[in-house]
């Protein structure tokens, strides 16, 4: 494996969500963060009652929709269950599922003039049923990589930053693969950034130092709970996800990020569709419509992620190796 580069690092956040939080007397509705350039703050909507961002249809676009898609009248969209704010949980009527993936899967859908159908599943079973044909395409933070291009096509719509967060006061600052050497890390299965670990694991091995001790939890509350306990030194997971609990709980820090495209890439994150079903140019003509127009940005800005927006999408563009050699 080539060296990590030190240059795909910063301390300081660095996408949308900063790291400080205020309590609203709007018994929990909304969540006040600070702005990606630090003046001012978003009020971050929590309740059922999303009052979304919307787009037309646009006739283009819808055309590249597979006639059995387009005949049906609706686009099936899969994501995943977990709680994972901002990017897809659950109001505070504990039942309305919300988030930034959701809302971008309302814009494709509303581009396209399709009704729009979700499903909330565990992560593994996103690609079952994208496999089986049982749902169009994911729109669930997931990463670009060159192993899943084998089976799956890719419009992208967001960056891809992961974070590395600690108990506050920690003094851990993460800035390569040394710096995790013997420390108990958690990390979602199946997951990118599982990979890139796994990977600096064995390098922290090559290079004389204890491995990392992996942990995994099945709950996102189990994770903070030994995060917070001092049973886990560390987390690595979504940027997004990372900041929101940061500003939101207050009594942990982001000690490090890095890029979930690896050493040398920017990683992306896109709509996902079973690799050759003929739905991936029509994804990608909604996403670039939707950066075109505004609503895109609007969208991303209400969830305080403004530092994640892309300039395009592209269809399958690179994505983290199967090794970072």
């Amino acid at each position: 494996m080539a060296p990590i580069s030190r240059r795909t690092f910063a301390l300081s956040l660095v996408t949308g969500l900063a790291l400080s939080a205020c309590a609203n007397p709007d018994e929990g509705r909304t969540t006040e963060v600070r702005n990606p350039k630090g003046s001012g703050t978003t009020k971050i909507n929590n309740s059922p009652d999303q009052k979304r961002v919307t787009t037309p249809k646009v006739d283009a676009a819808a055309a590249l929709v597979p006639g059995p898609i387009r005949d049906r009248g609706t686009l099936e969209i899969v994501g995943s269950a977990d709680s994972s704010a901002p990017l897809g949980f659950y109001a505070t009527d504990d039942k309305t599922r919300i988030g930034v993936e959701l809302d971008i899967a309302h814009l494709v859908a509303g581009v396209l003039g399709l009704k729009l159908r979700y499903t909330p599943v565990s992560w593994e079973n996103i690609f079952v049923g994208l496999d089986s044909g049982k749902y169009d395409v994911g729109f669930s933070n997931i990463t670009v990589t060159e192993e899943r291009k084998e089976k799956y096509d890719f419009a992208s719509y967001r960056k891809d930053d992961l974070a590395f967060e600690a108990r506050k006061g920690s003094g851990l600052r993460i800035r390569g693969f040394r710096d995790v050497a013997g420390r108990r890390v958690a990390v979602d299965t199946g997951t990118n950034q599982e990979k890139i670990l796994v990977e600096w694991s064995r390098k922290a091995e090559k290079a004389g130092l204890e491995p990392v001790d992996i942990a995994y939890y099945k709950a996102q509350a189990d994770t903070y709970l030994a995060l917070e306990s001092g049973r886990i030194d560390l987390w690595l997971g979504p940027s997004p996800t990372a900041s929101y609990h940061v500003a939101s709980a207050g009594r942990t820090e982001i000690v490090g990020t890095y890029s979930g495209g690896g050493a040398t890439l920017q990683g992306l994150i896109a709509a996902t569709t079973k690799k050759d079903n003929g739905l991936v140019k029509a994804l990608h003509a909604a996403l670039q419509e939707v950066i075109r127009n505004g609503t895109y940005a609007q969208v991303l800005e209400r969830w305080g992620l403004s530092g994640e927006a892309v300039a395009k999408s592209e269809i399958n563009p690179p994505g983290l190796p199967k090794t970072n050699q």
